[in-house]
């Protein structure tokens, strides 16, 4: 049975339900040059036949990524019966290869598939593409994705043991994200993890780290592209969306082009899981200085984190380099179309400063909350600024 098939017991005989096979995103808010280190999933562009270009995958070519060993993590404090279920996945994976490593077995395990119908078992479906991904076969996956998307509707309302609403039937979308980012495609990927997040509901207060969530970033980096295991909930999948959204951006946003959108939607999504991305919210301060300015009216919406805003106040001292930071709605055009006296730059600054006021006043709200209206009213924005 698949590790991410049809609900699976514990052998603590806890029903632990749905699990679903994703990229694992542990070392997103690792620093760039690791990032791009040898032995990291490669990307290169490839002309497409109208003369555009296209983001290619190095594991883009059928069966490329077989056989590689990669490792799938779980959460163990979420999974009980983590051993058992990974071991049983092996096992499944060895024996489809057994049965597919001989023609004689091979088609005698396709006549006994054909008698008994496997097509229509839903788990079966779910485990033929949890295989293809491990193999890092995402162009095969997406065509299974695309076929279980089809005859596979959510259902809301539906729950899991763990009271958490269900995400199951959204598990071939979640999994179409996963591997479009897989493949290096951040556009499609954003497309379809806002389409999940728009269904999700966000907790009322921000889950407490387990002592293993906390220690993740400072594990040491692992070579290859490693999977990693979550249960089909809003709990969970909402901050893997959060994650998988800001790996989208991460390469583009620090690079030699200026892109003020995408720089400012970063900012925002390096609030959850904070403080793991600081190093990479220095880098980004870094560049805004460098650019001596830096415009993004939706920053006082969704930017909630105290350490943000402390060292956006700062910019606009004199000791910060006076940055000018356009951050209240309308104010480019204030600047641009009117004649600057003394008078109105003292009100756009005294606007400035009453904002973040008020902003520090919103410390406390749910971060998640925050972070998942950004996805909902700034969804087309969102996936305008990816090429």
């Amino acid at each position: 049975m698949s590790c991410s098939g049809t609900s699976t017991r514990s052998t603590s005989g806890v029903n632990s339900g749905p699990w679903i096979l994703l990229e694992d995103l542990s070392l997103v808010y690792s620093d760039l040059e690791a990032e791009r280190a040898p032995g990291k999933h490669g990307h290169k562009k490839r002309k497409m036949a109208d003369g555009r270009e296209k983001t290619t995958s190095s594991d883009d070519e059928e069966g490329l990524g077989k056989g590689r060993g990669r490792h799938i993590l779980v959460n163990r404090t979420e999974m009980p019966g983590w051993s058992e279920t990974l071991e049983s996945f092996r096992m499944a994976r060895e024996s489809w290869e057994l049965l597919h490593s001989h023609e004689i077995l091979e088609t005698e395990f396709k006549k006994i598939c054909a008698s008994w119908k496997t097509d229509n078992w839903l788990w079966f479906r779910i485990f033929l593409t949890d295989m293809t991904i491990y193999q890092g076969q995402y162009r095969k996956a997406l065509s299974s994705l695309h076929q279980m998307a089809a005859v596979q509707q959510p259902q809301p309302g539906q729950q899991s043991p763990s009271g958490q609403a269900s995400l199951e039937g959204s598990r071939a979308l979640i999994q179409q994200a996963s591997c479009h980012y897989a493949l290096g495609e951040y556009r499609v990927a954003c497309e379809k993890l806002l389409d999940v997040v728009g269904g999700l509901v966000p907790p009322t207060h921000e889950p407490v780290k387990t002592p293993e969530e906390q220690g993740k970033a400072k594990n040491k980096p692992r070579k290859g592209s490693d999977l990693r295991l979550l249960p089909c909930t809003s709990k969970a999948i909402l901050p893997f969306c959060l994650q998988l959204m800001f790996a989208c951006f991460k390469l583009r946003v620090f690079t030699d082009s200026r892109d003020d959108l995408s720089l400012g939607h970063v900012v925002v999504l390096l609030q959850h899981d904070w403080p793991q991305g600081e190093s990479l919210f220095l880098k980004a301060l870094d560049k805004i200085i460098q650019q001596a300015s830096f415009q993004y009216e939706n920053f006082f919406n969704y930017v909630t984190n105290i350490d943000m805003l402390e060292e956006f106040a700062y910019l606009r001292t004199p000791e910060g380099g006076r940055i000018q930071l356009e951050l209240l709605p309308n104010q480019g055009i204030l600047i641009k179309h009117h004649t600057v006296t003394r008078g109105i730059t003292k009100g756009v600054k005294e606007d400035f400063r009453l904002a973040m006021e008020r902003q520090v006043s919103r410390c406390g709200e749910n971060l998640l909350g925050v972070l998942h209206r950004f996805c909902l009213n700034e969804k087309i924005m969102i996936i305008q600024s990816l090429p």
